[in-house]
């Protein structure tokens, strides 16, 4: 593995990163074990990991400031996001679609980052792996939110603009605008956006995989339990979680990959996985793969 670029160099905001980064969401449920939090925030940084994928509703708050204390250097990328906010019960977050809402995330996230600029914001919508229902009033158009987030990237507060949870058709009236990045549920076994896929890679766009090993929302498939990719990961002598993340390394040159836990043998597996060759027999077993239904 290279330890100075895992998985090799990609392109996010205009800047050269690892592509595989580190997805801080699950660090919100230290919170009562703040220090082995930083620790494997520091552990990440000294192994070469460069892009962080955060949110200020992370926690409320509390994974934005283990980042502010971490990340002082400015030679790392911290992906962010608007259009979710804390909920006061029920699930963690909440939609916050509306443009002042968005405006005031992002004004959030400033503050809890403590920093003057975010490298890039992803507005998170709710077109396709919505497990958060949208009242009416939070419908908006991606036109009158991608006025928003060009505005506050014209006053230097976000520097690149990302999608997340959008269908063809958003990104194709986003794309005018200027998009860095989608983050999209994917996975060898959810494969149901290639279409959206192909048009980041014709376009240079970052694909950023959310739930890239599938099982953390209801309806998606694991792959690590899949008789292939378990059969694949014997024969190479390395983990189905990292066979997962190699695929989609392969799969095209502009994915991204931001694995996140808690643990830090994980972290260092997840990382390794940039370092694992998949043959064409094992690339063409894991292809033939039938996605559940």
């Amino acid at each position: 593995m290279d330890t100075l670029r895992p998985g090799g160099p990609g392109t996010l905001g205009g800047r050269t990163v690892a592509r595989i980064g580190y997805g801080t969401m699950q660090l919100a449920r230290m919170r009562d074990d703040r220090g082995s939090a930083l620790a494997l925030l520091r552990r990440a940084v000294e192994l070469g990991v460069d892009h962080f994928d955060t949110a200020q509703v992370y926690g409320n708050g509390f994974v934005n400031g283990l980042l502010r204390e971490v990340l002082r250097s400015g030679d790392v990328v911290v992906a962010s996001k608007a259009g979710i906010d804390p909920a006061a019960s029920g699930p963690p977050m909440r939609p916050a679609q509306r443009p002042a809402e968005l405006r005031a995330t992002v004004e959030e996230n400033l503050r809890g980052l403590g920093v003057d600029r975010i490298p890039v914001v992803n507005l998170r919508r709710f077109d396709v792996g919505a497990a958060i229902p949208v009242p009416r009033e939070q419908a908006v158009s991606i036109e009158d939110q991608l006025a928003t987030m060009v505005a506050l990237r014209d006053e230097g507060k976000v520097g690149a603009i990302g999608l997340s949870g959008v269908d063809l058709d958003g990104l194709r009236r986003a794309a005018p605008a200027g998009i860095a990045c989608v983050q999209n549920p994917y996975s060898l076994l959810s494969r149901g956006q290639e279409e959206l896929l192909e048009l980041c890679v014709a376009e240079g766009i970052a694909w950023v995989p959310f739930y890239p090993l599938g099982g953390a929302a209801p309806g998606l498939p694991k792959v690590t339990e899949d008789p292939v990719v378990r059969d694949a990961a014997a024969r190479l002598r390395v983990t189905p979680a990292q066979v997962g993340l190699a695929w989609l390394l392969r799969r095209a040159p502009n994915v991204l990959l931001i694995p996140g836990t808690g643990d830090p043998g994980h972290l260092v597996a997840n990382l390794a996985a940039g370092a694992v060759a998949l043959d064409d027999a094992t690339l063409a077993a894991l292809g033939g793969i039938t996605e559940p239904t």
